[in-house]
């Protein structure tokens, strides 16, 4: 976990792309999207269908290595509104014992706008913790500083000769956009017109690495 600040707060962000929040013992996520797999099987291709446990084993992991108590998901936690539903058995038993372990709250996304069943945990469209707006997308005309997902930000380099893709944290003084968490995901340039609009000027892609963090200027 590397340490570092934004908007007063002290934050630790994780290689894997979710946020540590100590004060509150908080782990923030984005964009699980939990049953991803299955949906597009649904649809006629046919994707190996193991994305949900690897997600699930990632997020036990991080929430075994944290300690946390506290767990914001920011929206698109699964792919559609039955995501839940379509679980394997042995994930949705794993996925409902966090819920219980933990104050767990979904916030919704643009898949998941409509869900009912959630496997446990709360259920809001955007919260307000400790001064932080807490959403799934980025609002531009909010003043008030700001956590959100939706854009599975990646920076993309040339290193040696060799094209380099990392996801990546999106971070201006009141904007700060988590990379998606979930193993089927892809990823959005982080100079795309659509983050640099959601963020505005003067935007950082951060990635920890070990002990620090690595910081890239975009361009506006």
């Amino acid at each position: 976990m590397v340490p570092f600040s934004f908007a007063g707060h002290d934050l630790h962000a994780l290689r894997s792309g979710a946020l540590f929040w100590p004060r509150r013992s908080a782990l923030l996520v984005a964009d699980l999207h939990f049953e991803k797999a299955s949906w597009f099987a649904q649809r006629g291709q046919m994707l190996p269908p193991y994305d949900s446990l690897v997600t699930l084993e990632a997020l036990e992991e991080v929430v075994a290595v944290t300690g946390a108590s506290e767990i914001w998901c920011l929206g698109d936690s699964f792919h559609d509104d039955e995501g839940c539903d379509r679980l394997p058995a042995e994930a949705q038993a794993r996925l409902r014992a966090l819920t219980a372990a933990t104050r767990w709250t979904w916030i919704t996304g643009n898949h998941d706008s409509g869900m009912a069943d959630r496997c446990g945990g709360a259920l809001v469209d955007e919260a307000v913790v400790d001064g932080l707006v807490l959403r799934h997308e980025a609002d531009p005309a909010d003043p008030l500083p700001e956590l959100s997902g939706h854009f599975h930000p990646k920076l993309r380099l040339r290193v040696r000769g060799q094209n380099v893709s990392r996801r990546c944290f999106i971070a201006t003084p009141s904007k700060l956009i988590l990379p998606a968490f979930g193993a089927l995901t892809g990823g959005l340039d982080a100079q795309h017109p659509e983050i640099v609009r959601a963020v505005g000027k003067g935007a950082e892609a951060l990635i920890p690495v070990q002990d620090r963090m690595l910081r890239f200027r975009l361009a506006a």
